[in-house]
């Protein structure tokens, strides 16, 4: 992870499934390396059960990264294996990492059914059988017929899981859990054991599985040289089975590979016994702090913004921190729908890009927009607030967090900025002696006015009504304007 890095989560839901994703990132590269983009979290890159209509969390085949002709198409949603590797290579030429999307938690679209005796479990309490074991037919034959055994010859068959969810016999959805199995410890205690999510349940008890899935990561480092992992639903994973995968795959590369991990969980002590039960071998999205974004978003100046870290990962462990705003789950039409306002969405940006704590995550939903799937773009405003980053929020922060309705912090290299939940505020703000008579200018705001700082090393700083102000110091040209600034004091 590069200092003050950047990373951008490339793409969205209803991303557009024509297959020129990969292409059209790889144009892109370049433009991103020179806004400030220090890595890409890619989008699930194998073959789901959707086919090109699978956004990728679907998991069929994992060896299928759109080159065999499999689920009715041979490219995935966002093209062909080769593209896919080539947009890596060229990301990686311009400096920009690479985290690939890793989905293990289940697989979806079976080749064949089987006959397995079951037992039904009540749905909020899933370590509570609530029928006599009876037969089912289940999708849970894997065998990749047209993968013709290249990469790995494994077929998984219903030893390899735990559960599903539907019985093809009966045509009855419900929560089954197969005879002489038990649900993965070490998961989530929602619903009292929060193992299952969809599809074929993956048994990570089973020894051939956990040697299979080592094997298919070492093979994916050695076929793609990603830099990373992003990985999915590990709240529904053993976590000593992660702790023992990513000790793996960094032993295997003999590189500190980042990794990063989606514990859905908006209580913070969910969070840090996962990470405790990993031995801080990852990182973990902040979710905590989405929903303070997103309340904060909602309830306008009856927020206090003084709260707004309460109980959040970048607050009690930054460094294990991966901060967001939104992301592809939480944008509109979505099952964790918690869009942030716009009203609030670039003060929340500005409170992940423009602090010394966490990792910024940037989603393509917010940069580009999607009218159709009411997202407007902020591009302009976000990557002015990349570019600042890069330049400015560095060094020693300073927070002004003593007013409900109007926070404030400051960076070492000469950086103000200002986050308001009521109207038009202004507030006297220490930027350093060694400022003495410079200029701070309004980069981001409505106002747009400068800030003379006096000779103790304040300033008077204008805040917006309902919004963010950032000021940026401006670079003196010459000692005579210096020296007729002086004289004002």
């Amino acid at each position: 992870m590069v200092k003050n890095g950047v990373l951008l989560q490339s793409f969205e839901w209803y991303t557009n499934d024509d297959g020129s994703f990969y292409n059209r990132l790889k144009q892109q590269a370049k433009n991103y390396a020179d806004l400030g983009i220090s890595a890409v979290w890619m989008p699930p890159s194998y073959k789901g059960i959707g086919g090109t209509k699978d956004v990728g969390y679907g998991a069929y085949d994992l060896y299928d990264l759109g080159e065999f002709n499999q689920k009715g198409t041979i490219r995935t949603k966002y093209g062909t294996k080769d593209e896919y590797l080539s947009c890596v290579e060229e990301l990686q030429k311009q400096q920009i990492d690479v985290y690939a999307d890793v989905v293990l938690n289940h697989k979806m679209g079976a080749d064949e059914l089987e006959m397995v005796n079951v037992y039904e479990t009540e749905n909020n309490n899933r370590e509570q059988i609530i029928s006599d074991v009876k037969q089912a037919s289940v999708a849970t034959r894997f065998t990749f017929e047209n993968r013709h055994n290249k990469y790995s010859d494994f077929k998984w068959d219903y030893k390899c899981f735990d559960g599903v969810d539907y019985d093809c016999m009966a045509r009855k959805n419900a929560k089954y859990l197969f005879e002489n199995k038990k649900w993965d410890e070490e998961v989530d205690d929602e619903n009292d054991n929060f193992d299952y999510l969809m599809g074929a349940d993956l048994d990570f008890g089973n020894e051939e599985v956990v040697n299979e899935l080592i094997h298919w990561g070492h093979w994916y480092l050695d076929f793609t040289h990603v830099n990373g992992f992003r990985l999915d639903a590990v709240k529904h994973i053993s976590a000593s089975f992660y702790h023992k995968w990513v000790k793996n795959m960094r032993e295997y590369t003999h590189k500190d590979l980042f990794v990063v991990g989606e514990y859905w969980h908006g209580d913070l002590g969910h969070l840090l016994n996962y990470l405790n039960k990993v031995e801080w071998s990852m990182s973990l999205f902040d979710v905590c702090l989405h929903y303070r974004f997103y309340d904060a978003s909602k309830q306008k100046e009856k927020y206090d913004l003084r709260t707004i870290f309460d109980y959040t990962l970048v607050k009690e462990a930054p460094l294990n921190a991966v901060t967001f705003v939104d992301n592809h789950d939480t944008q509109p039409e979505q099952g964790l729908q918690s869009f942030v306002e716009e009203w609030f969405k670039l003060s929340a940006y500005a409170l992940i890009l423009l602090r010394e704590q966490g990792y910024p995550c940037v989603f393509i939903g917010d940069l580009e927009g999607n009218e159709s799937h009411y997202m407007r773009g902020m591009k302009e405003q976000i990557e002015k607030l990349i570019k600042i980053r890069k330049k400015f929020a560095l060094g020693k922060q300073i927070d002004y967090f003593d007013d409900p309705h109007l926070i404030a912090w400051t960076r070492e290299e000469g950086l103000v900025c200002l986050i308001n939940n009521e109207n038009q505020k202004n507030k006297k703000i220490y930027v350093g002696e060694q400022f003495k008579g410079n200029i701070f200018s309004c980069e981001v705001g409505k106002e747009k006015n400068d800030v003379l700082i006096d000779e103790n090393g304040f300033g008077d700083f204008v805040s917006d009504g309902y919004g963010l102000t950032v000021y940026t110091k401006k670079i003196m040209r010459n000692s005579f304007f210096k020296k007729s600034v002086d004289s004002c004091f």
